[in-house]
């Protein structure tokens, strides 16, 4: 009788790991190490598993447009979101899950005083941004440098990175001296003991409300999943998550 209820445990383990639910889950670069953790935290408290893809927003929205097989989509902005919303392909409106930070954050010893007005410094040969085009970090870098009337100045030195991500690759092989970078980024296992950083002055660039959605991509018995892992975006466990991680929490 034991051994069969041996045999029986081991079966329902094993149908029971064949038949986990996953879903797929597209967010913004500056989510990167974060969204580990909150995937982590969910996976724990539902069963459910969290595959996630990181990328530039506006490039992972082109990917959703073109029918890329995503259950969630977590941006760095609104507009894209309410892009897709406004598209069909959105299963829930789209809702701010944080706010993010912008910084400076230079590998090479760069003197960061002076913060963002410093970047004329002759020395400062490269200064790595997200591209604009897709990346809404990148967007907000380039008006803080306008905000300081230093854009003019410097914009020959600047070089676009595909996306938070690679930005972080140009500081952290010190092919920029310097980059804007998310908060998120730096504060994370990997990078916190990386250069030195410091916050760029809220007041000259605008609010990074960063969005979520629900998508009709995905397959249509992992609906009700997503939205039950956005709705866990907003729980006292992901809320600290993302405070630890140097967001700004909606109210």
């Amino acid at each position: 009788m034991k051994f069969f209820l041996k045999l029986l445990f081991a079966y329902l383990v094993l149908a029971s790991t064949a038949w986990s639910q996953t879903i797929t889950v597209a967010a913004a670069a500056n989510l990167k190490y974060t969204m580990a953790d909150i995937a982590k935290e969910f996976t724990k408290r539902t069963g459910i598993n969290v595959t996630v893809t990181t990328g530039a927003s506006g490039k992972l929205t082109q990917q959703i447009m073109a029918g890329a097989p995503f259950d969630a989509f977590l941006s760095a902005d609104v507009e894209y979101p309410a892009k897709l919303a406004n598209g069909g392909f959105a299963t829930t409106p789209s809702k701010v899950y944080a706010y993010g930070t912008l910084v400076l954050w230079s590998n090479t010893g760069t003197d960061l005083s002076k913060g963002v007005a410093g970047l004329i410094n002759p020395n400062i040969k490269k200064i790595a941004i997200a591209n604009p085009k897709v990346a809404p970090y990148g967007v907000e870098s380039i008006n803080a440098m306008k905000y300081y009337k230093v854009y003019d100045k410097v914009q020959n030195k600047i070089v676009n990175g595909e996306s938070i991500g690679q930005v972080a690759t140009y500081v952290t092989t010190n092919a920029a001296e310097i980059g804007f970078m998310a908060k998120s980024i730096v504060l994370s296992p990997d990078m916190k003991n990386v250069g030195k950083w410091v916050e760029v002055e809220p007041r000259s660039y605008n609010k990074i409300d960063q969005a979520m959605v629900g998508l009709k991509n995905g397959a249509p018995e992992n609906q009700i999943a997503a939205k039950k892992f956005l709705n866990f975006m907003s729980s006292p466990k992901a809320r600290e998550i993302l405070k630890a991680n140097g967001y700004i929490l909606p109210n």
